[in-house]
């Protein structure tokens, strides 16, 4: 059901402009910034137009449910060239096919959207790490395809986006909570701690949601573990110094989550402290890389 539709296909709605304002110089960690080659950033930004629209069709505080399962619908429809509704998803569409890149990357974004709409708690981190498998892991394997990177690369991909995608729950718990009744911590840690999600909704975070918070924020660093490796193994110079400034900033926003309270403290980077450890973090991608080929040198030396 795709609800009413004009004689050009385009849907009618109640609320015609769902989109939140945002811009993708705006989101918490860089998407297609300078350091990505200029060949590569037209298709990344298409991307980042359709899972934006659609981030903001699921977040939408007033849209019904079933207009909001419409919309993805009708996104979902021109990507894969079922109709031609959604001019955006259309430009995607068309770059994916210009590239010989497939669908399955953007078809996998929303169905986490379509999760948003209708999911509003998880059970625990299991069940979150399933959610993240659709809501984050997606992006970066997508841009790691248009790189024409190694699927091995994947798996410290998605820890990389599960923890970005983690941390952003965090830092944003209490907004979410407030704005859309949406919970993202899990409910076995906060039940474990004598807590029920009303705690989200304090003025300031009570000693045992404190604990929760960095509990989960641990959890989150060894994501950050899992995936450090990521930027010395792409081959793309330009890709990994990205990737090394993300991992960077998840690093600092992990651990300032370990100690500051979500609810009434700023966790998120002033311009200044982005900027010191984006430095920091291009110059760990550079000794990553450099690591690397020593070591492959070495070992081609002592193999002679």
């Amino acid at each position: 059901m795709e609800g009413p539709r004009t004689g050009h296909g385009r849907l009618v709605s109640s609320t015609p402009d769902l989109a939140s304002g945002k811009g993708h110089r705006d989101e918490n960690f860089p998407v297609a910034s300078v350091l990505i080659a200029p060949r590569h950033r037209p298709v990344v930004l298409a991307f980042y137009r359709v899972a934006r629209m659609s981030d903001d069709i699921a977040d939408h505080p007033t849209a019904p449910p079933a207009e909001k399962l419409a919309r993805l619908q009708a996104i979902e429809r021109s990507v894969t060239g079922e109709a031609d509704a959604v001019p955006a998803a259309v430009t995607l569409r068309r770059a994916l096919e210009e590239r010989e890149l497939g669908a399955q990357h953007i078809l996998d974004l929303l169905e986490a959207f379509r999760r948003d709409v209708g999911k509003a708690r998880y059970a625990d981190w299991a069940e979150l790490m399933d959610y993240c498998r659709y809501s984050a892991a997606p992006v970066g394997r997508f841009v790691l395809d248009v790189h024409g990177e190694s699927r091995a690369t994947w798996a410290a991909s998605d820890g990389l986006c599960a923890a970005l995608q983690v941390i952003n729950h965090l830092q944003d718990c209490a907004k979410d909570y407030r704005d859309m009744d949406r919970v993202y911590v899990p409910l076995d840690s906060l039940r474990a701690s004598g807590l029920e999600v009303v705690a989200l909704g304090d003025a300031r975070a009570s000693p045992a949601l404190r604990q929760v918070i960095a509990a989960l924020a641990a959890r989150t660093e060894g994501l950050l573990a899992q995936s450090s490796g990521l930027a010395g193994a792409v081959r793309d110079m330009r890709l990994s110094l990205e990737i090394g400034v993300i991992h960077r900033l998840a690093a600092s926003l992990a651990r300032r989550l370990a100690r500051r309270d979500p609810l009434s403290e700023r966790v998120h980077h002033r311009p200044i402290e982005a900027l010191g450890e984006t430095l920091l973090g291009m110059g760990g991608a550079l000794a990553s890389r450099i690591g690397g080929s020593a070591k492959t040198q070495t070992g081609v030396i002592g193999a002679r």
